[in-house]
């Protein structure tokens, strides 16, 4: 059985552990009735039936979602799903929890989710081209760069958001590369967007290590999903002095207590395709490294990999989501209970989100930011943002989950009032 086949499967509904999420913050503030529903729940949703011809010359049917949270603070914002897993609940969850993340980070934008039904690694370059371009032609109606601008996310990459681009270009009858963030720099992406996401990992971690006065000198460090994300963050906490002990991808997982080359380590699986087969180390699945002891674990896959059941044998002091929704609510309960810190999702990753505004601004003013000049902005932000969660988590006695909702859920609120009901 392979690795992938041993992650455990969610076992609560995304958009159950969102409104579960969302509720136990509300519950926090004084919300009318009517105003709590609104932020609760998607302003729009649209699923897209589309055909693609494959290279065999056949036809097949592809599913696609795309959906807005929330317009309250500004243009919506979120990334494009390509997995054979993704449903509308998941597309609604993940739609929400970027509003929560624009909101409390203080970034002018509203939340919004993308996806298709399908195993990107099983297309051709060609059928992923058109798959893509057939998508974005379906979801335009949506897109726009003052209304809805998408990014890369699970499965998609900055080719994938070149397409977008094109496609979104050719039916306006001029380039438009402000309409997608996360694309090549060649056309107009963001210097440090590639590494943005794990760089606000890696961030938050020291952030948090100095609040819990947690020594980052060897301190032991387990990453699940050495994608995008991972691997950046396992390069830069190897250079604030862990010791990355334990890493793995859908193929596989490697472990070696005494340490692994962060840097050696993206080179092989930069040239094999996984981190599975890394010489010096011992294979170990998914599963079974989430529960590996460590000071820090950093799970960065999928949503639900962290549940109430396998919770209790979590032997970690941190827990930085990399991913979007990868320990579920009851799973909170259990880790709070045994004194587990967790850094939420909507802050420890929004360093994605953060520099796709830093690359929309650029894109709107055509007037580009050195990569020292993002990479400051980005740490100014994240450090910030985590300084005022953790005020919100003392002053309201919460969870640091919790207190993140709190602030984002505040703003949008106050945003709406300021705003008012139309008509």
């Amino acid at each position: 059985m392979s690795a992938q086949a041993l992650v455990m499967a969610p076992k609560e509904d995304p958009w159950d552990a969102a409104l579960r999420q969302f509720d136990r913050a509300a519950d926090h503030l004084p919300l009318k009735r009517g105003i709590r529903e609104f932020l609760a729940y998607p302003k729009r949703e649209l699923t897209v039936h589309f055909p693609v011809k494959m290279d065999d010359d056949s036809v097949r049917i592809f599913t696609g979602y795309r959906v807005h949270h929330s317009t309250v603070l500004g243009p919506t914002k979120g990334g494009i799903r390509y997995h054979q897993d993704v449903s509308l609940n998941e597309i609604r969850a993940l739609a929400m929890l970027m509003s929560w993340k624009c909101a409390v980070v203080g970034l002018p934008y509203g939340g919004a989710k993308g996806g298709v039904v399908v195993n990107p690694k099983q297309l051709s370059v060609n059928e992923l081209e058109h798959l893509t371009r057939r998508y974005a032609t379906e979801i335009s109606i949506m897109m726009s760069p003052e209304g809805d601008i998408p990014a890369p996310d699970v499965g998609t990459n900055p080719q994938v958001m070149a397409w977008v681009m094109d496609t979104y270009s050719m039916h306006r009858g001029y380039s438009t590369p402000s309409v997608v963030t996360g694309k090549p720099v060649a056309i107009g992406g963001s210097q440090g967007r590639i590494e943005a996401t794990g760089r606000g990992v890696a961030i938050v971690t020291r952030e948090a290590a100095r609040y819990l006065e947690m020594n980052l000198t060897g301190a032991t460090v387990a990453i699940q999903g050495f994608g995008n994300v991972g691997s950046v963050a396992a390069v830069l906490l190897a250079k604030l002095g862990c010791r990355i002990i334990a890493a793995s991808d859908t193929s596989g997982g490697v472990v070696n207590t005494r340490g692994l080359d962060a840097d050696r380590l993206v080179e092989h699986k930069n040239r094999t395709g996984s981190v599975a087969g890394f010489p010096g180390a011992d294979a170990i699945t998914n599963t079974a490294l989430l529960e590996l002891p460590c000071d820090v674990l950093v799970p960065s896959a999928l949503e639900g990999q962290i549940t109430e059941e396998n919770a209790p044998r979590i032997h970690t002091r941190l827990i930085v989501e990399g991913a979007n929704g990868p320990v579920t609510p009851g799973a909170d309960d259990v880790l709070a209970a045994r004194k587990i810190t967790v850094i939420p999702d909507i802050l420890a990753n929004a360093g994605g989100v953060i520099v796709s505004y830093f690359e929309w601004v650029q894109g709107l003013q055509q007037f580009f930011w050195t990569e020292e000049e993002v990479n400051e902005n980005l740490e100014r932000i994240m450090a910030r943002s985590f300084a005022h969660v953790v005020a919100v988590a003392q002053e309201r006695r919460v969870a640091w989950r919790t207190a993140a909702l709190i602030r984002a859920i505040d703003r949008v609120a106050g945003a709406l009032y300021t705003r008012g009901i139309y008509p």
